[in-house]
Formats: structure tokens, sequence, C-alpha cells
């Protein structure tokens, strides 16, 4: 039988893409330059020092001065964690498969002839079977970087618009992002268990350790709200960032915003739970069809579609 993937000679995006090469591989040099992957790099660093100092005035929210140093190694197991088993994470959370390119023909063509044009190694590429078309990347660099893609997308896209895709993905890469993107959901994460957990822990021993119950509940209500923002202010800049870059490496901001287009009415009609904290990785926010307004509006983590299909369509990724 045919695989999944299988189709027409002439519906393969390759011959579209190679027809802009030169514009693609001169441009996407501009937006990956030393200052905006310093830049990205000093943003994980602040977010790892960030959660270490959450967890210490988390101790002494709970467990008054002696919890500091409870807190103290707390942080920084979860800095070790968000390190390097982010990516692991975000990928287990959408129960998503390594897959191999026997199986996956065009999707590996993509990517490898994007990947050489970035200038980048081939990232590992994973499907998820999620009826809803969405895509993220993750990892700690270009050298430990993974894609995936739901199962929805390869049914709603064209290879040209989900070409679109791919490139928003290793733009991602290319910027040296995913790290901070990963960093971020693993620190969501982090601060809403803490959250849900703290209605369990006491007191110190006396009087003087004996922490605020005013300040426990304070802590038990700001914790998710923090998440919510921590993810808000990375992913939506960095969002706008990919599609200029995914738009230089195909020469053509139309592919991509084609299937934005496609991924909103996608992710409206076909809304699916996910970790909220992993929300902010994918192209399109997965939460953005489900009716939830307190939840959906705390971790609304993207920009405005309409505005992002503008900007590609306007052609401010020229500039």
């Amino acid at each position: 039988s045919m695989p999944a993937w299988s189709v027409p000679p002439d519906h393969q995006p390759r011959a579209a893409l190679r027809g802009n090469r030169s514009v693609g591989s001169a441009t996407l040099q501009l937006c990956a330059t030393m200052s905006c992957m310093s830049r990205n790099t000093a943003k994980s660093s602040l977010l790892l020092a960030g959660l270490a100092g959450f967890f210490i005035v988390l101790g002494r929210t709970f467990a008054g001065p002696s919890g500091m140093i409870i807190g103290l190694v707390m942080g920084l197991l979860m800095v070790g964690f968000s390190y390097w088993f982010s990516d692991k994470l975000a990928i287990r959370s959408a129960h998503a498969e390594l897959v191999t390119e026997e199986q996956f023909p065009q999707y590996f063509q993509i990517v490898r002839e994007l990947s050489e044009r970035a200038e980048i190694p081939m990232p590992r590429l994973y499907v998820a079977p999620n009826p809803q078309p969405n895509a993220f990347a993750t990892g700690r660099g270009p050298k430990n970087a993974a894609i995936c893609i739901n199962q929805g997308i390869m049914d709603a896209l064209t290879w040209e618009e989900l070409a679109g895709v791919l490139a928003h993905e290793l733009a991602h890469v290319k910027n040296r992002d995913i790290l901070t993107g990963s960093i971020a959901a693993a620190i969501g994460t982090a601060i809403s268990f803490i959250a849900n957990m703290a209605m369990f822990f006491g007191g110190g021993g006396d009087d003087e350790d004996r922490p605020n119950p005013i300040a426990a509940i304070a802590m038990m209500m700001l914790a998710p709200m923090a998440a919510g923002i921590i993810q808000m202010a990375v992913s939506r800049s960095r969002e706008y960032e990919a599609d200029r870059s995914a738009a230089r490496l195909m020469g053509d901001g139309e592919p991509l915003a084609r299937a934005l287009e496609k991924i909103s009415f996608g992710v409206e009609r076909r809304p699916v739970r996910v970790n909220p904290n992993q929300a902010s990785a994918y192209i399109a926010n997965p939460l953005g069809g489900m009716r939830m307004p307190g939840a959906s509006k705390l971790f609304t983590t993207h920009p405005p579609m309409e505005e992002r299909i503008a900007r590609l369509r306007g052609g401010d990724w020229r500039n």
C-alpha cells in the first residue's frame, strides 16, 4: 500500500523551494546573526536563574527561613532537569513517536532540504497521533533538536504549505529559541505543580519559622498566573521572528500564510486537551478551540493569527 505521505510528483514542494534558493540562503543569514542567538541564550540563562530563585522564595514562604535551603536544592535540581530533559518532556507530553524516512519520505525530504539551506544539522523527526493540525520544535540547540508534527497537519495542508510550517519550526532551531521555550514550559509545569500541592504543606517547627498563611494563599493564587506570563512573554515575539525567518528561508511568505489560515481553522474545529504548559511550543495555540475562558486567556502564548498572516502577506519579512 502507498505510505501516508505519498503524493503525486507535481505536488512535491521541492521544485517550489529550489526556485527561491538564492533568496532564502542569503536572507536567512540575516536573521541567524550572533546577536539573535546571544539574546536567546541570555533569555534561557535568565529563566534558569529565575527558576532557582523562585524555589528559594517558595521554600521561604512555606517552610520559613530553613526552607530556603530546601528550595535552593529543589531549584538546582529543576534547573538541571529543565536544561537536559525539557525536550523529552515535550515529546512525551505529545505522545509522539520517532519516525523513519521509509515511513515518511516526503517529510524527511522537505526537512533535509530546508536544513541544508539553513546550514543546520538535520533534526530528529516525530509524528504525534493527534488529529489537530499543529507542529512544534524542541531541544537544547541545533545539534540535538527535534521537530514533531501532528497527524492532522498532514491531512490539512499541501506539501508546499507544510514546507512553510517546517521552515517555521527550523527557524526556531536556527534562532536558538527552542531551548528558551522548552525551559519556559518546564518552569510552567513546575510552578503549576507546586501551586496545586501547596495546600498539603504546613509550617515550620516554631513561630519564627512558621510561614505566613496569607503569603501561602497568595502564592497558590499567583503561581499559575506567573507560569502563564512567563510563557506568554517568551512566545509572542519569537513567533513573529520565526514567521519572518521561515518566509526568508522559503523565499515566499504565502505558503506559511495559507498554512496558518488552515491551521487556525483546524484548531478551532478540533480542540484537543494538551498540557497548557506545553502550548507555547506549538506553531498555533492548541488550546485555542477550548471553551475555557479563564484557562485559554491565562495561557494565550501566541500573537493573533490574523496579524501573523497579514505580516507574511504584507512583505514585512523582506525587511
